[in-house]
C-alpha cells in the first residue's frame, strides 16, 4: 500500500474562552512540537477574529514561531480567509514564510467560517465565495507569474503588482482550498488546479455526508479547466480521540467535550459542524453512533479510518481535528497512541514487518537447530545448548 500522511487541523478550539490565552497558545505550540517528535507529517492552523475560542488571528505569525521549534513537520495555514485580505499582502508574506521554513510551508484558503468575523469587516457572507474564487486567481498569478497583476474590486486595488521574490519551493508551495458541505470549495479548488482540504463532517456510513461528493465535484471542475486531479493533494479532516480502553476514552472526554459541543451549538453559526445532543451521553452517541468520528481505542480508530478510506477512495492525508476535549495529559497520550498503533496500519512498512516476522517463524525450528549446533561447536561438552 502507499503511504498515507497524517497530521492535525487546529482551528484551534481553545474553549471555554475563560482560559488563560497565553497558556492556551503555548499549549497549541507544544502540541505541534509533540506531534513533530512523533513523526506526524502536517499541522494546519486557522485564522479567526471573533467568538472567543479560536484565538489565532494570524496563522503565519504563529507558524513562523512554531517553525523554529520543530524539525520536519510541514506547517500550513488552515485556513486564511482570503476575502478578508489584500491578495498581494498574503502572497508576499507566504513567499517569505516559504523561505523561512525552507519548503515546509503550505497554504490553505477559504471564504471565512465565522459570520461574526465577516460582519466586522463589512462583508456579507454571500460575497465571500465569489470573492474567494476571484482572489485566488489574482493570488496564484502573483505567486507563479512574472507578469505584473492589476485588479480592482470593492475591497482592494492592485496596479501592476509584482512579487519581487520567488517562492523557495519550486515552482510554488502546496496551495489548498477548504471545503465543508457545499460544492463551492471543491469547485474553486478544481478550477484553479489547487489541493482540496475537506474539513466538514464526513462519515464512512451510508446515508451520512460523504467525502466522494467533494472529490467528484473537484475532479470534474479540474478537468474542465485543464488541470489533472491529484489525489495526494486531497486531505480529509476527521474526529478522533483514543485511549487504552473505550471506557477511558469516554471518561477523558468529560474534561471539555461539552464545552466544544456548546460552542458549535450556541456561539458559532456554522451548521456544517453543529454538534447534536443536550447531554454528554447524547453528544458522545452523536460522535460514535453516526460514524462522523470515533472515541475509543486505537483499534476502533483503525477500523473507522479504514471504512472511511474505503468510501473515499484514493486520497493523500488524514488530519485529526485538534481540540481540548480531553485534559492535557490525555491529549498528549492520544497523539502518542495514535502514532504508535494507528498510523502503522496505513504505512507500507507494516506489511514488510509482518512478512519479515512470518518468514522468520517459518524457519524458526530449523534455524534454532543450526544456531545451537554452531554455538555448541565452540562450547565445552558440559555446557552444550539444547537443540530445540
Amino acid at each position: 500500500m502507499g503511504k498515507t500522511r497524517f497530521g492535525i487541523f487546529m482551528p484551534p478550539w481553545n474553549s471555554p474562552p475563560t482560559q488563560n490565552i497565553t497558556t492556551s497558545l503555548q499549549r497549541n505550540m507544544e502540541t505541534i512540537q509533540w506531534i513533530d517528535a512523533l513523526g506526524y507529517d502536517e499541522a494546519w492552523v486557522g485564522e479567526h477574529h471573533s467568538a472567543g475560542s479560536e484565538i489565532i488571528a494570524d496563522p503565519m505569525v504563529f507558524l513562523a514561531h512554531v517553525g523554529a521549534l520543530t524539525k520536519t513537520i510541514k506547517l500550513g495555514t488552515g485556513i486564511v480567509p482570503l476575502p478578508y485580505h489584500n491578495p498581494y499582502h498574503v502572497a508576499d508574506r507566504m513567499i517569505l514564510m516559504d523561505h523561512l521554513l525552507r519548503g515546509r510551508f503550505m497554504a490553505g484558503f477559504g471564504p471565512g467560517g465565522l459570520p461574526s468575523d465577516a460582519s466586522m469587516f463589512g462583508l456579507d457572507p454571500r460575497q465571500l465565495r465569489p470573492a474567494l474564487d476571484h482572489d485566488l486567481g489574482v493570488l496564484m498569478k502573483l505567486l507563479t507569474s512574472l507578469d505584473p497583476v492589476s485588479a480592482k474590486t470593492e475591497r482592494y486595488e492592485l496596479n501592476n503588482a509584482f512579487c519581487q521574490v520567488a517562492p523557495y519551493s519550486d515552482p510554488v508551495f502546496d496551495v489548498c482550498v477548504a471545503a465543508t458541505r457545499s460544492e463551492a470549495g471543491p469547485r474553486i479548488a478544481g478550477k484553479h488546479g489547487l489541493g482540496l482540504l475537506s474539513t466538514g463532517v464526513i462519515s464512512p456510513k451510508e446515508g451520512m455526508p460523504a467525502p466522494p461528493l467533494h472529490w467528484d465535484v473537484y475532479a470534474e471542475e479540474a478537468v474542465k479547466h485543464g488541470h489533472v486531479p491529484d489525489p495526494s493533494r486531497w486531505r480529509l479532516v476527521v474526529n478522533v480521540h483514543v485511549a487504552e480502553t473505550r471506557e477511558q476514552a469516554v471518561a477523558d472526554m468529560r474534561h471539555g467535550f461539552d464545552a466544544f459541543c456548546e460552542y458549535t451549538q450556541k456561539t458559532i453559526a456554522m451548521p456544517s459542524i453543529t454538534a447534536v445532543g443536550d447531554t454528554f451521553e447524547e453528544r458522545i452517541a452523536w460522535m460514535n453512533e453516526t460514524g462522523i468520528g470515533v472515541i475509543g481505542t486505537p483499534d476502533d480508530a483503525v477500523a473507522f479510518l479504514k471504512r472511511l478510506a474505503a468510501r473515499a477512495g484514493d486520497f493523500g492525508c488524514f488530519l485529526m481535528l485538534a481540540h481540548d476535549w480531553a485534559n492535557r495529559e490525555a491529549t498528549l497520550r492520544h497523539y502518542e497512541l495514535f502514532a504508535r498503533h494507528v498510523i502503522p496500519h496505513f504505512q507500507p512498512t507494516r506489511e514488510r514487518l509482518l512478512i519479515a516476522e512470518e518468514r522468520s517463524r517459518a524457519t524458526h525450528a530449523a534455524d534454532l537447530i543450526k544456531n545451537a549446533a554452531a554455538i555448541n561447536a565452540w562450547l565445552p561438552p558440559g555446557e552444550q545448548l539444547p537443540a530445540n
